[in-house]
């Protein structure tokens, strides 16, 4: 599975901010997922089995517990991808940050 299809899922997208935040115990994982998706236990732990699979998501076994961290290493493959487009957007934004640094500049006079 390329890191498209594995951050193609908006349940593996939201384990991945739950973990760039923090590591996270896999039941705390699950409890914000069911919260929010309303899918099963067993249903996010296959969302965490692809994110192990894929390298996007490592585990640490402490105990009964199983602790998840992020592993940012497949998103460069994204951010390879997406720095040839990037040209068409830095512009734009850097054009809008003069906008707004001129905004407020009026605003203080």
């Amino acid at each position: 599975m390329n890191a498209f299809d594995v951050l193609g899922d908006p349940v593996r997208r939201r384990i991945l901010v739950l973990l760039a935040e923090s590591e996270r115990r896999s039941g705390d994982i699950v409890e914000v997922i069911q919260h929010e998706f309303g899918i099963t236990q067993a249903a996010v732990s296959q969302h965490l089995r692809v994110l192990r699979e894929n390298g996007f998501a490592r585990v640490m076994v402490d105990e009964q517990r199983r602790i998840y961290s992020l592993d940012a290493q497949p998103m460069q493959e994204v951010d390879e991808w997406l720095n040839r487009f990037r040209s068409f957007w830095e512009p734009k934004l850097s054009a809008l940050e003069t906008e707004i640094a001129r905004g407020k500049k009026m605003r203080k006079s």
